[in-house]
């Protein structure tokens, strides 16, 4: 199995990390790379301790950025979706009509830590997605430990 992250830059790479550490300080355990069940895979997906979900896309620049239509894809498989960007990045067009503002939290981070600048609204999972999700997301864990501890076990991800 692939490890994940290791086709993108070093940058998106560095801003993962710092976002990670800034959901474990919330008690929201992350995995990257998480396919959903619409086909899509989101950067980072992050469960805590009630279930809740959280769902994280990272933006390196602004061509990515603006280049992206499938992120609302992402809404119907998190409580709360984030951008999340690199230090020094334009934030300007995450206050347009068209990146959701109304919905759509944002951190800035880097290799060792993440600030959030605006707090996602809750739009609360049905109970039925809640499951399926929390299901796919340990399974998924489950299989990249073994996969770590067990390099030569046929584990599809």
């Amino acid at each position: 199995m692939e490890p994940c992250l290791a086709d993108v830059p070093m940058i998106a790479a560095d801003v993962v990390r710092g976002v990670s550490r800034l959901l474990f300080r919330h008690d929201f355990m992350a995995l990257c790379e998480v396919p959903l069940g619409n086909g899509r895979r989101a950067d980072i997906m992050a469960l805590d301790g009630r279930g809740h979900v959280i769902i994280v896309e990272i933006k390196v620049s602004r061509a990515d950025l603006l280049g992206d239509g499938k992120w609302p894809d992402y809404l119907e498989y998190c409580d709360r979706f984030f951008w999340a960007v690199p230090a020094g990045f334009n934030l300007s067009p995450f206050e347009e009509d068209n990146f959701r503002p109304d919905c759509c939290g944002l951190m800035v981070a880097d290799r060792y830590d993440a600030a959030i600048l605006r707090e996602a609204p809750v739009r609360p999972l049905p109970a039925a997605r809640r499951k399926v999700e929390t299901l796919r997301f340990a399974r998924r864990a489950a299989r990249r430990i073994l996969a770590d501890s067990d390099p030569d076990a046929i584990v599809l991800d």
